[in-house]
């Protein structure tokens, strides 16, 4: 599929298309930026584009997508063009340099079929230090009829000598009013369905794409069911759900859900911009929630709950967690318990 394809990044593609149009690409390019925005549907059709059987028939700087070279690269079989990456199935995904090590061979040699030698690497954030070191000589030293296109979510976590030799293009997250229109496009979504789903992924596309909307519903409504008074007020329904939900590994998404139902709650109590609402559908309930909620109390648990999101997790006690949740956003609510006196 050609550049037109992707949504938003309209600056980061003229700027990749009129290199290519000037002949001035850069040997070395890191796209970076939130994840599953589009960094790498745009790397990939930057490959395509320079391997295009049709390209050189139009002024367009565009990828045709149809053509074996096209499907080749989307299917990574081009000889020409070669994918790093962690192995997801890893404990601790990482990659090493025996991969950068058979990308150098690989390169030595001048292309088969096109121009150019062009190497992918995702999550290049993931290089191991023998790895990254032995990446910087080849930026260093890059054979002529080279491009590498290096892709991370986490610039911080990239060594700054890797950074400093590649040209850095910034993605940001597409507005959400495109997102919205690509789902409906593609996806073939109800203007409520498309906005539920790009309001989930903060505008990430790829994540807005690929989302089971069906799976998302069902997480939410479970969510929408443990807010209810009725639940709250019960601690033997607070207890059981947080131990079902933590043995089904389910307790930190569900956390997840939690802080944007009540970062909603808060939206409404201020009387912030309801377009930013996710649960967009409940908003009479969250009026009714509102009218008797303790805002301080609300913002200081999502601030506990944001830190122990970012805390590390191995030896977090979820069940723990979601208890202290649970019965803390009772009382922020002014729920009394069951069976207490009012």
């Amino acid at each position: 599929m050609p550049f037109a394809d992707i949504t938003g990044h309209e600056q980061s593609i003229s700027l990749l298309q009129a290199s290519l149009r000037n002949g001035r690409l850069a040997h070395a390019y890191l796209f970076y930026g939130e994840a599953r925005v589009g960094k790498l549907m745009t790397a990939v059709r930057l490959a395509q584009t320079l391997n295009c059987e049709q390209s050189s028939q139009t002024e367009a700087q565009d990828s045709c997508g149809h053509c074996r070279s096209c499907l080749q690269i989307a299917a990574r079989t081009h000889p020409d063009y070669f994918v790093i990456e962690p192995d997801p199935k890893a404990a601790t995904p990482q990659i090493k340099i025996e991969q950068v090590r058979e990308i150098e061979q690989q390169f030595v040699y001048r292309p088969l079929v096109g121009e150019r030698k062009i190497c992918l690497i995702d999550d290049a954030d993931r290089l191991t230090i023998g790895a990254a070191n032995a990446l910087l000589k080849t930026l260093e030293e890059p054979p002529g009829h080279s491009l590498f296109i290096l892709i991370t979510s986490r610039l911080h976590a990239l060594p700054i000598t890797i950074r400093s030799r590649c040209q850095a293009l910034r993605f940001t997250t597409p507005a959400r009013t495109q997102v919205e229109a690509a789902l409906i496009l593609k996806r073939e979504l109800s203007p409520a369905d498309a906005r539920f789903l790009a309001v989930f992924a903060d505008g990430r596309i790829g994540e807005a794409l690929t989302a089971n909307l069906a799976d998302v519903r069902a997480r939410q409504q479970e969510c929408l069911t443990l807010v209810k008074p009725d639940s709250l007020r019960s601690s033997t329904t607070i207890l059981s759900a947080s131990e079902n939900l933590a043995k089904t590994d389910r307790g930190e998404e569900t956390l997840v859900w939690l802080t944007r139902w009540i970062r909603d709650l808060v939206i409404v109590i201020v009387d912030g911009d309801q377009d930013q609402i996710l649960h967009y559908d409940q908003l009479a309930d969250l009026r009714r929630y509102a009218q008797r909620a303790d805002i301080d109390a609300l913002l200081t648990l999502l601030n506990d709950i944001e830190r122990t999101e970012q805390q590390s997790t191995r030896h977090l006690n979820v069940q723990m967690t979601l208890e202290t949740t649970f019965l803390r956003l009772r009382d922020a609510l002014g729920l009394v318990p069951a069976g207490a006196s009012a």
